[in-house]
């Protein structure tokens, strides 16, 4: 069947190009940010399950705890929308071990790459299973210099290093199937607000999260020492992870599939100009070069629109027919 509307969508979700740019803004600059700053956190506090934890349980207690005190609008606890949710957690915390792994076995700069790719995959997938039409000309030509730019980025500045394909391939698998569900998710599970998705994922994540970090890190978490500027990076870590939330969930309700992945890779190219700055890391100039590409083939690239009903029909049709065949 169909999926049902959203309420949350018609009420929040952007409706103007200039709404859909300040949460998309939103996401970017928190997500860029929260990079930086779980890569201070970490370094400051050796213990990455707790922080995530930690941040887990900021997003869902600050926003149920708002919602109490009638700030903002948040779901009640039910066990319709919990159940839904929990794919959803499941998946998002998947792909973090997943690219937690692959970063154990691969650099950083190969990853950027394999992760580049992933927009010409998801933008298939949604055709053929969200309704999406296929990327036109200009766009296709986008996604394909997203990843030449990152090849050419990883040629100047590094070399391709992949220790273990295995971890590599479940990585993306996992990653394509996250874009994907999440975002059929989103748009068929009805909710009050999108405050209730950040409580819902966040409640489900933080559960999850507790058996992980308890059964990897506790003589780890006993033998923490705690200074002023961990507790501090611990906090704007929690912080972002609030508004991270909350503007990927509306985001993701904003725009396609495939957008909202070259969103992501956006905020990967960002982070690196700001390790860049911050860090005065070591980038080329042709390095450099191929990251700009890269925002300008972002920001060329035009959504895919909804197929209409007939179309989708059709497809649904020939695809049946060539599995048949």
């Amino acid at each position: 069947g169909q999926p049902k509307c959203d309420r949350s969508v018609s009420m929040e979700s952007p409706s103007s190009s200039s709404s859909t740019a300040a949460v998309t803004l939103g996401y970017m600059a928190c997500s860029s940010l929260m990079l930086v700053v779980n890569k201070l956190a970490v370094h400051l506090l050796p213990a990455p399950s707790f922080v995530l934890l930690t941040q887990f349980f900021a997003s869902w207690f600050v926003v149920k705890g708002l919602g109490l005190a009638g700030v903002i609008e948040v779901d009640a606890l039910e066990w319709s929308k919990l159940r839904a949710f929990l794919p959803i957690a499941a998946a998002f915390l998947a792909c973090v071990f997943a690219n937690i792994k692959t970063l154990q076995y691969a650099n950083v700069e190969t990853f950027i790459v394999f992760r580049a790719s992933t927009p010409l995959a998801i933008s298939i997938a949604e055709w053929l299973f969200l309704g999406r039409e296929l990327p036109n000309c200009r766009s296709f030509c986008c996604l394909v210099s997203l990843l030449a730019a990152a090849c050419g980025y990883m040629y100047f500045d590094s070399a391709f290093e992949v220790r273990a394909y295995v971890w590599v391939g479940a990585w993306y698998a996992i990653f394509c199937f996250d874009q994907l569900y999440i975002k059929y998710a989103v748009d068929a599970t009805v909710v009050d607000s999108n405050w209730g998705r950040v409580f819902y994922t966040n409640l489900w994540a933080c559960g999850i999260a507790t058996v992980i970090c308890a059964a990897t890190e506790p003589q780890t978490l006993l033998t923490l020492r705690w200074t002023r500027e961990s507790m501090a990076a611990l906090a704007v870590s929690a912080a972002l992870g609030v508004g991270m939330s909350y503007f990927a969930f509306i985001c993701r309700a904003s725009v396609s599939a495939t957008c909202f992945t070259i969103l992501g890779n956006v905020c990967k190219v960002l982070t690196v100009f700001i390790n860049v700055v911050i860090w005065d890391k070591h980038a080329s100039q042709e390095g450099l070069a191929c990251l700009a590409v890269s925002l300008v083939a972002a920001a060329l690239y035009q959504q895919a629109p909804k197929r209409t009903p007939a179309d989708a029909a059709y497809a649904r049709v020939a695809i049946s027919t060539g599995e048949k065949g």
